[in-house]
């Protein structure tokens, strides 16, 4: 697809409440916590490492290009907002895909 026809997609934003768990043994994306998704990631929290591997992490779990997870708020938090951006079209796909992660 080139770049004009990508433009004229209908683009879907979704915006997710994570929870980074840093210095976990294992990067891994699934549970739930206070209604936000778990996010846990071996990079420790300083210099943003623990935020900028979560929302890699987030990502591939979701199979989506690192370009499409923005940080929102929350950058020295450990609870953080992030935007989703993709075609309106793979909006049932993400859907089964978070439902899935938040059951663990």
């Amino acid at each position: 697809m080139g770049r004009a026809e990508s433009r004229t997609r209908p683009l879907l934003a979704v915006r997710l409440a994570i929870l980074v768990r840093p210095g976990a043994a294992t990067t891994r994306v699934g549970g739930e916590h206070d209604g936000a998704l778990v996010v846990r990631v071996t990079a420790p929290a300083e210099h943003g490492r623990a935020t900028t591997a979560a929302l890699e992490a987030l990502a591939d779990a979701l199979s989506l290009p690192r370009r499409a997870v923005t940080l929102v708020t929350g950058a020295t938090s450990r609870r953080k907002v992030v935007a989703l951006d993709l075609p309106a079209s793979d909006a049932p796909a993400l859907h089964g895909a978070l439902e899935r992660l938040r059951a663990g």
